[in-house]
């Protein structure tokens, strides 16, 4: 029938949901796109969206604490390339991150993108898009320190401006191949502070 691809069958219609959800909020933004463009474009009917979801809000929820599963992901595989070595850790976070930003669907940051689109604080995306944002500073923190860095908080604060920015740069300029700027700047913050 319709709903059936030949020789597979079809994901649960949440998944479908969520997966149109996320590649146009992301490509989009979160205001632009509407729940009968997802609906169209998911394949399924109106009261299974609305099964999986009660509102925009919630969809938009769970696509933010999806994407942040996805990046605590990343942040581990990185990481775990070079184990006892905080240091190279965070070099490695940059240079992953510079491979993104050169990547064909880079559009920023969905959390940041998130926390602009939805400024009300009581909206509850917006407090998941902060939240993530402050564990991301957390985690940075907690690398900073373990590679003994003068002053943690400020290599922390440091490398996170220079994540955000190249978030922000990556969308709207023509960024050099590779990951050389965002990694090479990394890496003399991080020996700077390091010693």
């Amino acid at each position: 029938m319709g709903e059936q691809r030949t020789g597979t069958a079809r994901r649960p219609a949440r998944e479908r949901i969520l997966d149109t959800a996320a590649e146009l909020f992301y490509r989009e933004g979160i205001r632009v796109v509407g729940i009968d463009t997802i609906i169209a474009r998911s394949g399924v009917a109106k009261m299974s969206l609305y099964r999986n979801f009660a509102s925009k809000d919630e969809l938009v929820c769970a696509y933010l604490e999806r994407n942040s599963v996805l990046h605590s992901q990343w942040w581990e595989r990185v990481t775990t390339r070079h184990p006892g070595d905080p240091r190279a850790q965070l070099k490695a976070l940059f240079q992953s991150l510079g491979h993104w930003l050169s990547h064909p669907k880079f559009q920023g940051c969905p959390f940041a993108a998130a926390a602009a689109e939805l400024r009300d604080p009581a909206n509850p995306a917006h407090a998941l898009a902060v939240a993530h944002r402050q564990q991301v500073r957390m985690r940075l923190h907690a690398l900073a320190a373990a590679a003994g860095a003068d002053e943690p908080n400020r290599l922390a604060a440091h490398l996170h401006l220079l994540m955000e920015g190249a978030y922000a740069a990556g969308r709207t300029l023509e960024s050099e191949p590779g990951s050389e700027p965002v990694a090479s700047a990394a890496a003399i913050l991080i020996d700077a502070a390091c010693g």
